[in-house]
C-alpha cells in the first residue's frame, strides 16, 4: 500500500463517519457548530496518531491475553495528556467539549485502528494511518457541524450570515440525526459516482 493511500483512505474508503459509521456518540453530540466539530475531530486525531505510533512500537512485546487492556492504557495516557494541554491552552474549547474528551479513550475509531492496523504495521505507516483516518473524521465532523450551525443558527464558524435565528431543531439532538442522514446519502451518492 502506498504511503499516500494510507492517508487518503481515511477520507473516502475508510471514512469513520460516513462509511464505517464509527464514533457516532461524539459525532452527534459535539457537532452543534463547525468549531466544535473541528475541535473534537482534531482532538481525536491527536490521540489517534500518537496511540497508533506507540502501539505499533510496543505491540510485539504485549502478550495476546492483555492486548486490548494494554491498548486502552496507551490511549488513556494520550487522552490525559490531551486534557492537560486543552485545559491549559484552550480552556473554552475544553469546557465546550466537556465529557467527550475523556470518552476518546473508548472511542471505537481509536481502538479499532490500534487493533486493525497499528499492531501489524510500522510506526511510520501507523502514523500515516492515524493522520488519514483522523483527518477524515475531522473533516466529516466539521462538515456536519457546519451544516447544523448554518441551518440552526444562520452562521458559519461563529460568523452570522443570516439575520434572526435558523431552524432550531438543527442545533438540537434530532437535527444531528437529520443532518447526518442527509450527509450520508450525499456521501454515498458521491462515492457511487467515483
Amino acid at each position: 500500500m502506498s504511503k499516500l493511500n494510507l492517508i487518503t483512505k481515511g477520507f473516502v474508503k475508510d471514512n469513520p463517519t460516513f462509511v464505517l459509521l464509527l464514533g457516532m456518540c461524539p459525532t452527534l453530540a459535539t457537532t452543534t457548530s463547525a468549531i466544535n466539530g473541528m475541535s473534537m475531530g482534531l482532538a481525536t486525531t491527536f490521540v489517534l496518531i500518537l496511540s497508533n505510533m506507540a502501539i505499533s512500537a510496543i505491540a510485539r512485546f504485549i502478550p495476546d491475553k492483555v492486548r486490548i487492556p494494554s491498548y486502552i492504557v496507551v490511549i488513556a495516557t494520550f487522552v490525559t495528556l490531551l486534557q492537560f494541554v486543552m485545559q491549559a491552552y484552550v480552556p473554552s474549547v475544553y469546557d465546550t467539549l466537556g465529557l467527550f474528551i475523556p470518552l476518546i479513550v473508548v472511542n471505537c475509531i481509536v481502538l479499532g485502528r490500534a487493533e486493525a492496523f497499528a499492531n501489524k504495521n510500522s510506526v511510520f505507516d501507523s502514523a500515516l494511518d492515524g493522520i488519514g483516518v483522523g483527518l477524515g473524521f475531522t473533516v466529516s465532523l466539521t462538515v456536519l457541524g457546519l451544516v447544523r450551525e448554518a441551518l440552526g443558527s444562520g452562521s458559519a464558524f461563529g460568523w452570522k450570515f443570516m439575520p434572526g435565528d435558523g431552524v432550531l431543531v438543527f442545533v438540537l439532538a434530532p437535527g444531528a440525526f437529520l443532518a447526518l442522514a442527509y450527509l450520508l446519502v450525499l456521501f454515498r451518492k458521491f462515492i457511487a459516482k467515483q
